[in-house]
């Protein structure tokens, strides 16, 4: 039961990561346009690359595990603000589906935050957990 828990947070933390990784390499293939959608909702578009670089350099760490509940917590902010920032037209079936998605990846990086990355991680094997009430998942 041990290694399907570790092989299931292994798989998660992929599979949650890659849609950052991935948006991150789209989002510098078309960077004025993202720039300007981003500007058309009041967030400076000289914040496109902290953004871009916070998610493919987070999404890798969440990948290997590293500084994974820290990362995770980030990750969660991040996907409220988007949400509340650039998907509030509720009168718009496709921002209503983003506005969730954001709030369920939120959820996934809270139980990420809760849990740890298990002991397939570099914060297991580096005691690099950074939670101070628990010890390495």
């Amino acid at each position: 039961m041990v290694a399907l828990r570790n092989l299931a947070l292994l798989v998660g933390r992929v599979f949650i990561a890659a849609v950052f990784v991935y948006e991150a390499t789209g989002v510098v293939r078309i960077q004025a346009e993202i720039a300007a959608y981003m500007e058309g909702y009041g967030v400076p578009g000289s914040l496109l690359w902290p953004y871009v670089l916070f998610m493919f350099i987070g999404g890798l760490m969440i990948v290997v595990g590293f500084l994974t509940r820290i990362i995770a917590i980030g990750f969660a902010g991040f996907c409220v603000l988007t949400a509340l920032i650039f998907h509030h037209h509720f009168s718009d079936l496709n921002e209503v589906l983003h506005f969730g998605k954001d709030f369920g990846l939120t959820g996934g990086f809270l139980f990420l935050a809760a849990g740890g990355a298990g002991a397939w991680s570099l914060d297991a094997r580096f005691r690099t957990d950074c939670w101070p009430l628990s010890p390495v998942g």
